[in-house]
């Protein structure tokens, strides 16, 4: 017989999302929940990370509502100094050890790991084969699927590209071990290639020894601007509003972010196509700018002992070369749903980015007794930025949801006082000049800027 556990919800995916729902469900009700992964321990695709990964953004901005990952330091030493801390892979994991650990010591949460969801509230574990069975309390159980956009890993991902068996690739997490090869081919244009090229460099390696196979040229966020005080963040908000407001094009618009101090390139010559936007530090960008031999023939075909097939052409590679695959979908492209379906929760980003933030408003506002369309009215899910289109599209929805949801004063009250919030004030920074300021220009330009966003998205031309 299936072992049965009774759970008003099974939460799909013990990652990022689905601990953050969890969390902040928990701690506005009385549910009870059962959370189901295929991993033996939460913190999702964390358990999987290149060893020398860290956040991109503020060890604040990620996590749980409840419990703020690092403490809100600051960094005092190193290229970053005076910024916020960063957590690397390890912490993140004995951080989501720890939340875990007070969840299930309330008596209201399980996790059944190493398992995986086989449909209609039965988990079965791949160890043994055993299943149970997960029954509601009182009514049906609700199903959470937290793995709607699950970052991809490269090591785990199959390569979308022919491999000769002569060839040495190897994927990012591997870098470690290949990093006195002779002669690195990175291949990718996100924050993987990004990180492992610094990493490389960091390590001592000569750039000219690397390789950078670059598809397409991404525009990034410079970390100084996204920090948890609310003078930098809203100041930060107010420039790009001001900039959208008046905005001829996407490209235009991209360039006086640029500089506005916003947005980062890494060549200036080339005008990006690419709109992830993660945040990179200026002394990564100098490092970044030092690698001089970046192949712009677009996608790998195949990789072979002394050479790339590109679409565009081919590439030799030195003997001895090592290729590394950092060319994963990190943030895979699904389009936003509601977040509330009559079989389902989907939790997703309800701002411009920020992903946590999202899922713990989703928990939040499933405890609060609402029903399930004004649930939907008040998260709307936005896009993730991939294009430049999509970028703007992703900050429109992301302002004028925003707006949506902390017009509920109980919601607002919530969202004031969560760490994860980029926009928080704190009481005892409300009355700061510099802040006081910063919002007045993010209310001044907003529903400009908003507009114009709107438009861009649409790629329309601005009237005569």
């Amino acid at each position: 017989m299936p072992r049965t556990l009774e759970a008003d919800y099974l939460v799909v995916g013990a990652g990022a999302t689905g601990m953050a729902f969890t969390d902040a469900l928990v701690a506005g009700s009385e549910a009870r929940v059962v959370i189901v992964d295929r991993r033996s321990a939460p913190g999702g695709h964390w358990r999987a990370a290149y060893p020398f990964v860290r956040l991109h953004q503020a060890s604040q901005f990620y996590g749980v509502a409840s419990t703020m990952l690092g403490g809100g330091d600051v960094q005092t030493q190193g290229p970053e100094a005076g910024l916020h801390q960063r957590a690397d892979r390890d912490t993140i994991c004995a951080y989501y050890d720890e939340v875990l650990a007070r969840l299930v010591g309330s008596g209201r949460v399980e996790l059944l790991a190493g398992s995986e969801h086989v449909g209609a509230g039965r988990v079965r574990s791949l160890a043994t084969g055993e299943t149970t069975e997960v029954t509601g309390v009182g009514g049906p159980t609700r199903l959470v699927d937290a793995r709607y956009r699950s970052p991809v890993v490269p090591s785990e991902s199959a390569r979308r590209y022919a491999v000769a068996d002569d060839a040495r690739v190897v994927p990012v997490n591997a870098l470690p071990d290949v990093a006195d090869a002779p002669h690195v081919a990175v291949l990718g244009s996100g924050k993987t290639a990004t990180d492992a090229i610094v990493h490389l460099l960091g390590r001592g390696v000569d750039p000219d020894a690397i390789t950078w196979v670059r598809p397409r040229e991404p525009w990034m966020l410079d970390r100084a601007r996204i920090q948890p005080d609310p003078a930098t963040y809203l100041a930060m908000v107010g420039d790009l509003m001001e900039a959208a407001a008046r905005a001829v094009t996407l490209d235009r618009l991209f360039e006086d972010l640029e500089e506005a101090g916003i947005m980062l390139r890494i060549d200036r010559s080339r005008t990006p196509t690419m709109a992830k936007a993660p945040t990179l530090g200026r002394w990564e960008l100098d490092l970044l700018r030092g690698v001089e031999h970046v192949v712009r023939l677009g996608h790998v075909r195949s990789a072979h002992r002394d050479r790339l097939e590109l679409e565009g052409g081919t590439v030799a590679l030195p003997p001895g070369a090592v290729v590394v695959d950092c060319a994963a979908d990190g943030l895979p492209d699904r389009p936003p749903i509601p977040v509330w379906a009559p079989d389902r929760i989907t939790p997703q980003p309800i701002r411009a980015g920020f992903p946590c933030f999202g899922a713990a408003l989703v928990g939040h506002v499933e405890g609060s007794g609402r029903d399930d369309d004004e649930k939907n009215r008040l998260c709307a899910p936005t896009p993730f930025g991939n294009s430049l289109r999509q970028w703007a599209r992703m900050n429109a929805d992301g302002a004028r949801g925003s707006g949506v949801f902390m017009a509920e004063p109980d919601i607002a009250a919530w969202v004031a006082s969560n760490p994860l919030n980029p926009s928080r004030v704190a009481p005892s920074e409300a009355g700061r000049a510099d802040v006081r300021a910063a919002l007045d220009r993010v209310r001044e330009h907003s529903p400009a800027g908003i507009a114009r966003l709107d438009a861009l998205a649409r790629e329309e031309a601005v009237p005569p």
